[in-house]
């Protein structure tokens, strides 16, 4: 769910500021002039950090996230339950016509699961102790249909590529306005070196900063694929099963703080409001149940 969503973003953000970061001080696609800015390299420039950053954080994915969170792979299931969420995954993969996904499990207290990988034949599917704890068997096949459908829909690819774009604005625009402080600030005394290492360090800046203002796009997007997704596994598991795991995973996080596991009170996929639902990969739990509907 949101593991997914958020370590694709926070990698791909530190890719393209060491991917700007060596192609600056190589020199690489230069786009500053004795006129000026030459706004046709710099969105060539743009572009190429944009994509490749983007693509990185995607081939990667999967490997990242197995180390990040210490995913046990089902290879040969060790366990009734591990046997059944292997066969689930199989035929869920089955119905939606595609190569069957690893299946793996991670330790957290917190009801969760997610699917990550580049290639819809080559995916990951990994679900929380605490997903396995708190929901019955028909639940949990609900959220496996909503992961698998999001490897089946192509959901990772397709974000890829919205980053690439969002990426290839936030590094263009970035370095437009960094050039406009740096010159601003700069005098003709402080020599041309000084203003490149000012100019290079502002342009970093900006990044980071439009990088996090432009995640709204790509999380607006996310919360568009969800609704798909859901509809994609209430079509091949059953539409009460899937508003049933909603349904649960509401209840879990309306539990009293003093209720529920430190965790689960940090949960992303339900609780929004204000400026933060912008940054919400999920919408709302109850929109998403209405939606069913």
């Amino acid at each position: 769910m949101f593991l997914r969503i958020g370590i694709f973003l926070c990698t791909n953000l530190a890719i393209i500021v060491v991917l700007s970061a060596v192609m600056s001080v190589f020199g690489i696609g230069s786009y500053v002039t004795s006129q000026g800015l030459n706004y046709q390299a710099l969105f060539v420039f743009a572009l190429v950090i944009g994509f490749t950053g983007s693509f990185i954080s995607l081939f990667i994915s999967k490997w990242l996230t197995k180390r990040t969170y210490g995913i046990h792979i089902i290879e040969q299931p060790n366990s009734d339950a591990e046997a059944w969420l292997q066969n689930k995954v199989k035929e869920l993969s089955n119905q939606m016509k595609i190569g069957m996904p690893e299946v793996g499990i991670y330790e957290s207290p917190e009801p969760n699961a997610f699917a990550t990988g580049w290639n819809r034949n080559n995916a990951l599917v990994a679900v929380s102790t605490g997903l396995l704890d708190h929901m019955d068997a028909d639940e949990v096949e609900a959220v496996l249909g909503h992961e698998v459908a999001h490897v089946a829909n192509g959901d990772m690819v397709t974000l890829a590529l919205v980053q690439g774009v969002v990426n290839t604005f936030v590094v263009f625009f970035a370095r437009i306005a960094a050039y406009f402080v740096t010159q601003f600030f700069s005098s003709d005394e402080e020599g041309e070196g000084f203003s490149g290492l000012v100019y290079f360090g502002v342009s970093i800046v900006f990044e980071i900063l439009f990088g996090i203002l432009a995640s709204t796009i790509v999380m607006w997007f996310s919360r568009f694929r969800e609704y798909r997704a859901d509809a994609s596994s209430a079509k091949y598991v059953g539409t009460e099963k899937m508003r049933r795991a909603l349904q649960r995973l509401k209840q879990l996080q309306e539990l009293p703080a003093d209720t529920r596991a430190p965790e689960m009170a940090t949960m992303k996929i339900s609780r929004h409001g204000g400026w933060s639902r912008f940054f919400s990969s999920h919408p709302p739990l109850e929109d998403r149940i209405a939606a069913l509907k």
